[in-house]
């Protein structure tokens, strides 16, 4: 038991040995909905769900196919196993991004993303920065004057409790899964 964790759904796996039989977007959307983006440090509590959301809203009213649009809720879906850790200490360990990336490709795997170019990649994660700014700008104060990138949607920054995340999470995920 001292290697395994134990998810919101009861599975029990090591997540430095993870499997895409042990990954579960119920657990994802639970665990991301419960996480808190900017390691707490915002006017108020706002999740890595909901900043996933908006990330795939930004694909989609960007006319991105439905695969990139899923691609984009899920790009930080490892954070459901290992936790989030800021951007400037995460820069700085190798060792957590390289099992980062191993979980975010069995997450790949398990949803069908494995295929995603490199260009696609970027993509998303020209979206997950865009999106880091308008965050920053509208949620951590002294911020304020920040240079946000203009988005194509309108981010949902505000207050939401957890449940509703999730369920939207839940929600969106379902759909893209059956159109990608």
């Amino acid at each position: 038991m001292k290697n395994t964790m134990t998810t919101f759904t009861g599975r029990h796996f090591d997540p430095m040995q993870i499997k895409t039989e042990d990954i579960c977007m119920e657990d994802i959307a639970h665990a991301l909905s419960l996480t808190c983006r900017g390691g707490g440090h915002l006017k108020y509590f706002y999740s890595v769900a909901q900043h996933s959301l908006n990330c795939s809203a930004e694909a989609k009213a960007r006319g991105w196919s439905g695969k990139l649009q899923l691609a984009c809720l899920l790009h930080d879906a490892s954070e459901a196993y290992i936790s989030d850790i800021i951007r400037p200490v995460k820069a700085n360990l190798s060792n957590y991004l390289e099992i980062e990336s191993q979980i975010m490709e069995k997450i790949l795997e398990k949803f069908n993303l494995s295929d995603l170019t490199e260009g696609e990649r970027r993509m998303w994660k020209q979206i997950d920065d865009e999106m880091l700014y308008y965050e920053l700008k509208n949620l951590i104060s002294g911020e304020e004057d920040l240079a946000a990138p203009e988005l194509c949607a309108l981010p949902d920054i505000s207050e939401r409790n957890w449940q509703s995340v999730e369920t939207d999470f839940l929600r969106t995920a379902h759909t893209l899964i059956s159109v990608k």
